[in-house]
């Protein structure tokens, strides 16, 4: 017997709220809200995903708004648009990306989790400036 089951949600679904899953996802639709899950996730070209991203693995084709944190690989495919934080092991970004937040990437950012943020002495409310990476060859 096969146990891998892939879930779809097609390109008419948006949810708002908490998504937990298992095995595998892919989304193309619209998602506002927290998705946990040890399985892998696939943010289709059509998908627009606003908030965190806490998985095994995630590959993005689409757009997300929010930190993604895997325990394994993050990848950001071509016309991909992420704006956000990423903590993974391993982290792969196609010519034409686009990437404005910070990365860590290695095995120490699977241990870093949210105390990896330095803490800041000022309370101006400056934003930092995010960096924005384009292409990993």
């Amino acid at each position: 017997m096969n146990n891998t089951t892939k879930n779809i949600l097609s390109s008419d679904v948006e949810i708002k709220g908490s998504l937990k899953f298992s095995n595998d996802l892919v989304i193309d639709g619209k998602i506002e809200g927290e998705i946990t899950s040890d399985g892998a996730l696939t943010v289709g070209e059509n998908s627009i995903v606003k908030g965190e991203i806490k998985v095994k693995s995630v590959t993005v084709f689409g757009k997300v708004e929010g930190n993604i944190h895997v325990s394994e690989r993050c990848e950001l495919k071509a016309n991909s648009e992420l704006m956000g934080d990423v903590k993974a092991r391993t982290l792969a970004i196609e010519e034409g990306a686009t990437f404005l937040g910070k990365s860590i990437v290695g095995a120490a950012a699977a241990k870093a989790g949210a105390s990896a943020q330095a803490p800041s002495s000022s309370s101006s409310g400056t934003p930092q400036r995010p960096a924005a990476t384009s292409a990993v060859k």
